[in-house]
């Protein structure tokens, strides 16, 4: 293996961390692995020796590779580096650093721009499904500058509208695994639901808080935390996940009604920090559990009229806007979201 790979850091969404080219790493998992953790500084708290920023969100790995599959122009695999454990996860996806992927592809000559906009098929290797992204291309050259703005980022870039296609039951194997609306775990009335990431979404008030506490709060309410562990280790079985004890999956969401004009309030843990924002997938995932009867989520979201809805999901740090159109039965048909991306460094990294 290589002292150094060539690299690009990129912030996507509200994550940033590396995007490689498939070739350019170790081909064996475990060498690959372990050049990731040592370049993240893992397994380290402030992950001091290496890039990694002391933060799950900052601590994210992208590998892309050209695709044979039809109608798909590359191929994406995430990888979660764990901040303070020596684990490198793809049992997630991550919607934030995919909106990265799109123009890392064309930077890296994988796909040729087409014109002021080119669209990129993504086939995320997580999960099996399927992402349209579209990238400012003027003159033929990625563009980071723009005017779309997103909340947990500072000023406005160009915008990278993310289309979802088949999310539902991407890791679970159905939108909901238990084939229930609502479940009871340890007492509190839950919704176990997949459409892009897995989710455990439940009223704020019934774990004994308001749903509008800020991050720090959060992350330091022992009681609390412990409360929604039992609750996640108690259904990786029943979200046909197997045992999570050292997974980052499910994402525990804990809603309230909507503060600010939206459609919902969500405070989402992932699994073990409480959330600054609250990751794309998972607002997905929290955005269609709210137009689920029924559940926890639908009882306290302001649900907008119509086939077509925008549901801006509200997070500690302001909103999040998805798109959902829905069938004649009420069941999500696509989803989308309005992401940006920009391009921080390009060089080789060394673990």
């Amino acid at each position: 293996m290589p002292q150094g790979i060539r690299c690009m850091w990129m912030r996507g969404g509200t994550s940033k961390g590396g995007y490689f080219l498939k070739d350019d790493l170790p081909a064996n998992t475990a060498q690959r692995d372990a050049f990731l953790l040592a370049m993240m500084g893992s397994p380290d708290p402030v992950q001091i020796d290496g890039m990694g920023g002391a933060d799950p969100l900052t601590s994210k790995v992208a590998v892309v590779s050209k695709s044979s599959r039809e109608g798909i122009d590359v191929d994406y695999l995430f990888l979660q580096v764990f901040v303070d454990q020596a684990i490198v996860t793809d049992a997630q996806n991550c919607g934030n650093i995919l909106a990265g992927v799109g123009p890392f592809a064309i930077e890296r000559g994988l796909v040729a721009a087409t014109g002021d906009e080119t669209r990129v098929a993504i086939f995320m290797e997580n999960t099996g499904q399927v992402a349209v992204a579209t990238v400012s291309t003027p003159s033929g050259q990625v563009t980071y500058k723009g005017d779309a703005k997103i909340d947990g980022v500072p000023g406005s870039h160009a915008p990278v509208p993310l289309e979802f296609r088949d999310t539902a039951g991407s890791s679970c194997g159905a939108l909901l695994p238990t084939g229930n609306a609502v479940d009871v775990v340890n007492g509190v009335a839950v919704t176990l639901i997949d459409n892009g990431m897995p989710c455990v979404v439940m009223k704020a008030e019934d774990l004994g808080i308001t749903g509008y506490e800020d991050r720090d709060w959060l992350d330091n309410a022992t009681d609390l935390k412990a409360k929604i562990e039992a609750i996640r280790l108690a259904v990786g079985e029943r979200m046909n996940l197997g045992d999570v004890k050292e997974k980052s999956v499910p994402k525990m969401m804990l809603v309230a009604p909507p503060k600010n004009g939206g459609a919902v309030t969500v405070r989402s843990f992932i699994p073990h920090r409480a959330h600054a924002t609250i990751g794309v997938l998972g607002a997905v995932s929290v955005a269609t559990a709210c137009l689920i009867p029924g559940s926890p989520a639908a009882e306290v979201a302001d649900i907008p009229e119509g086939s077509r809805k925008l549901l801006s999901v509200e997070h500690p740090t302001g909103e999040m806007s998805c798109v959902l159109e829905v069938d004649d039965s009420g069941e999500v048909r696509t989803a989308a979201l309005l992401r940006t991306a920009r391009k921080l460094m390009d060089g080789v990294v060394f673990a």
